[in-house]
């Protein structure tokens, strides 16, 4: 039979199941493929926490959703046009985002009824009429998986779990994506073990087949690839870019790169990462614990190499007796916090933004330190390479603020111009120095002298008591004290100029109504922006890359709006920063649900503050 083919502008799929049926694994090879294909895209992974959650139940359900399309876009989308569905719990928990008339696939085969009393399902809503505002396809996924392997040597728990590639080959028939890439996946995955290759390779195939064939399905639909400008590029998450930025950092400064790290979600990629990078220099150690990590990563600075220690919110404030001792030693430190929702083990595969007071004031002592953040998935990778440049250049732990959105959502990146990469001079203190003095500072940056052990003439004391001006020697003298403190904050107060000013898009000039934000919210901040002024009313935006110190004009920024609203998946962290140094009452917005905000509601809060006005 002839089936139409319709053009679309840009799809938002959610795939869902329990977290055994590789719904990650699903959604990132369609990912790829769309990838491939040409489309912009923007993917949002959600997981439980707990390795093997609960079979069949709400909090054992994994989602991933993906949002492609023919132009530019944000975000993972707010709600899905299309839900996969493979088991009642999946159903349940994700049937509330879907708007009404959107697609919705469902795996029959396990709508038994006590999987559907597990999630309290009182009867079964594929048949009961509660679905009749979706246009449902109610197909046996599982047992049709288990026919079209019947002639494999397979136990049929095997062959079970090969739905995930029969969805996936019928959601790619659907959406017209390549097979090619899967297909050498598959092969590449599970090349020692052919029969389960050849088996989920067949069902994937079979899964497109049935689309092709089948009367459930009439119509098919095209997204044509995004016009971007011309340029290799590839899809990659944040932990990866944040990763390659590392390594570009030692090969722009010509540092080795010392990873210590404790494996803690969501971090944990970046070590698996830089794991396989020793070729570029990049060494990387799993310690016994966040303290050893960070400890390992300072004393690899202290040796001449860059040191770096990944974590999350409950890591770094373990860490924060160390990252003191590299403030005291004035070393260069990199400390990746890839944010989590929280307070203590939390919600550990949820996103967050709550870690930017700790990051700014959660050591004791004064010990400023500057703080970063990245605004994309992709933008991980110079936020990494400013982290470096200036933990280099200033002496200085930096703490870099990722989230959990940010490192595990994927959108495709644009290969970097390796030449056009800032060059990073880590400027050691020369052997033939005859008055070396290990605090005297440079008068720009007022960092001291790098100098690496062991090199003739250049010995000295280092660690955390106070230090003596210049000389370096222990000092309990008061003023000295006050001085070394005054001369530290300084430094951090300093990268002011030396940072781009903070830019303002506000195209007419007109706009009274500032949004400003900070991390992973720029994507939803920026989709709803686009959707006021698509409206009609005028809006101004901008974004925070640097939290410490803040770019030199924000001051300025800031007073020239009548109204400065700041989202923040957090009660409000950012805005206290703002009122306490800046005395602008600015209109705190905030979420703490564990997931990115969406478009829409920040548009409606931007309507309403406009309209208020």
């Amino acid at each position: 039979m002839t089936k139409q083919v319709q053009q679309l502008d840009r799809v938002i799929i959610r795939f869902a199941g329990d977290s055994g049926d590789g719904m990650q694994l699903t959604g990132d090879r369609f990912t790829q493929e769309t990838a491939a294909f040409g489309n912009d895209l923007s993917t949002l992974p959600n997981f439980p926490a707990e390795i093997r959650a609960p079979a069949g139940t709400l909090p054992g359900v994994s989602s991933f959703q993906l949002h492609f399309a023919d132009h530019d876009i944000l975000t993972p989308g707010d709600a899905p046009n299309v839900l996969v569905a493979m088991n009642p719990a999946a159903l349940k928990a994700n049937i509330g985002d879907l708007p009404r008339g959107a697609d919705l696939i469902v795996n029959t085969d396990e709508f038994t009824k006590r999987a559907l009393a597990k999630v309290g399902y009182a009867a079964d809503p594929v048949q009961d009429g509660s679905l009749d505002e979706y246009h449902v396809h109610a197909l046996p996924l599982t047992s049709m998986t288990v026919t079209a392997l019947a002639d494999f040597d397979l136990s049929k728990k095997d062959a079970e779990r090969a739905k995930n590639m029969f969805a996936l080959g019928l959601l790619s028939w659907l959406y017209h994506r390549p097979t090619e890439g899967t297909i050498s996946f598959l092969e590449k995955k599970f090349g020692k073990k052919p029969d389960i290759m050849k088996a989920n390779i067949a069902a994937f195939q079979a899964g497109w087949s049935f689309g092709e064939t089948t009367e459930a399905f009439s119509v098919s639909y095209e997204i044509k690839p995004a016009e971007q400008q011309p340029g290799l590029y590839r899809n990659i998450t944040g932990n990866v870019a944040l990763s390659y930025g590392l390594v570009a950092a030692g090969v722009q400064s010509g540092l080795p790169i010392y990873l210590g790290s404790y494996p803690i979600t969501p971090a944990s990629d970046i070590l698996h990462e830089l794991s396989k990078h020793k070729r570029f220099g990049v060494r990387t150690f799993q310690a016994e614990d966040e303290i050893a990590a960070v400890g390992a990563a300072l004393g690899a600075s202290f040796g001449g190499s860059l040191g770096v220690t990944t974590t999350s919110g409950p890591g770094l404030a373990l860490k924060s007796e160390t990252i003191g001792l590299g403030v005291a030693t004035e070393l260069p430190l990199l400390v990746i916090d890839v944010q989590r929702a929280g307070p203590s083990t939390g919600l550990p595969t949820k996103t967050e933004q709550a870690d930017l007071l700790q990051a700014m004031h959660g050591r004791n002592g004064e010990a400023p330190v500057p703080v970063i953040a990245p605004q994309s998935p992709s933008d991980c990778f110079d936020a990494a390479l400013e982290a470096a440049r200036i933990a280099v250049t200033y002496r200085t732990p930096v703490i870099l603020l990722s989230d959990g959105y940010l490192a595990n959502g994927s959108e495709p990146w644009q290969l970097p111009d390796v030449d056009a990469l800032p060059k990073i001079d880590p400027n050691f203190a020369a052997a033939d120095d005859e008055d070396f003095q290990p605090f005297r500072r440079d008068p720009e940056t007022l960092a001291r002298p790098w100098a690496v052990p062991g090199t003739p003439g250049l010995e000295h004391r280092i660690g955390g008591l106070e230090k003596a001006d210049g000389s370096g020697n222990i000092s309990y003298d008061p003023a000295n004290h006050d001085k070394m403190v005054r001369l530290r904050q300084a430094k951090i107060d300093g990268i002011a100029n030396d940072i781009a000013p903070l830019a303002v898009d506000d195209p007419s000039g007109e706009a009274k109504v500032l949004i400003l934000g900070w991390g992973g919210t720029y994507g939803a901040i920026s989709a709803a922006v686009r959707r006021v002024r698509k409206a009609g009313h005028t809006v101004a935006q901008a974004h925070l890359r640097h939290l410490n110190p803040f770019p030199a004009n924000i001051a300025e920024v800031l007073r020239s709006y009548d109204k400065v609203i700041v989202p923040e998946i957090n009660l409000g962290q950012l805005a206290l920063l703002l009122r306490g140094r800046y005395l602008v009452d600015v209109i705190s917005y905030n979420q703490v649900r564990g997931l990115p905000f969406k478009a829409e509601e920040l548009a409606g809060v931007i309507q309403d503050v406009i309209d208020s006005e």
